[in-house]
């Protein structure tokens, strides 16, 4: 693996992880662009730990306040209650459950046919203009504190859609948070909270396939590169997105999710004629 390639395939991770056009997708994507091998399981482990990092000390303050006031007030039957120490550090484990529960059973699926170009373009358009739609027609008049227990139900079941590259884990949950009425800014800090702990689990399993294939460090300095390049690119991206949505609709990611899909559409059809 070049220099090159170690750069652009972590601030890829480290960009797209949570902006609203899927990581996964542009993952699967550019080395079949650009006719690279695969870059490996230990350097994909590598970058999205960078990522995974990223979130974690974006969002210190909360997940402090989470630990220390939020799981043991959910250990009592009032700590459920929407408002509450407990409630946030219960509903991101309800939340994610759909999602790993889905994950598990078609893990075979996602990595053989979910890794299709056509999938990933049909899902590119479909969910991104499902995004637009709800950015534009969401009333978005309630803000963070207003989560209740249904919005947990129902951003959790559409983060289960995630597992279909090309939709995007943070774009499907924005989506269902806004159609919830969640202003942009409330929408997007919810789904950042509950990639963490899909982020924490989907790194568990990487780490546990990884001990079974044999860690391989023969290029230690392009590990190093690639989680430095990930952490500090999904950071910027996670300030500045949420920055963005206190003025800006989500609109540009829309078009974008549009034209690549189209622009993949082509890509097929014109390979399919040659």
């Amino acid at each position: 693996m070049t220099v090159l390639q170690a750069i652009l395939v972590a601030l890829i991770q480290g960009l797209t992880e949570f902006l609203p056009v899927s990581s996964s997708a542009h993952l699967i994507l550019l080395p079949q662009l650009m006719g690279w091998p695969d870059q490996g399981l230990t350097f994909d482990i590598t970058t999205h730990l960078g990522s995974l990092i990223a979130v974690l000390i974006y969002f210190r303050r909360d997940l402090r306040q989470i630990v220390v006031e939020g799981v043991p007030a959910a250990l009592k039957p009032s700590g459920w209650r929407p408002g509450s120490a407990g409630f946030l550090a219960t509903a991101l484990a309800v939340g994610t459950l759909p999602v790993a529960v889905t994950g598990f059973l078609a893990q075979d699926w996602v990595g053989s046919a979910g890794r299709s170009v056509l999938i990933i373009a049909t899902t590119s358009i479909v969910f991104g203009l499902l995004l637009g739609g709800a950015d534009a027609k969401g009333r978005r008049d309630r803000g963070f504190d207003s989560l209740d227990w249904r919005d947990v139900l129902i951003i959790g079941a559409f983060q289960a859609l995630a597992i279909i590259p090309g939709t995007s884990r943070s774009g499907i949950t924005i989506t269902a948070a806004l159609l919830l009425g969640l202003k942009r800014p409330a929408a997007a800090r919810f789904s950042f909270l509950l990639s963490i702990p899909i982020g924490l689990l989907v790194g568990a399993k990487d780490v546990w396939d990884l001990a079974h294939e044999g860690l391989q460090l023969a290029n230690g300095q392009r590990l190093v590169l690639g989680f430095l390049v990930s952490a500090i690119s999904a950071y910027a991206v996670i300030k500045g997105l949420l920055t963005w949505l206190e003025r800006q609709s989500l609109q540009p990611f829309v078009i974008y999710r549009v034209l690549l899909g189209v622009g993949l559409l082509i890509w097929v059809w014109t390979a399919a004629a040659a």
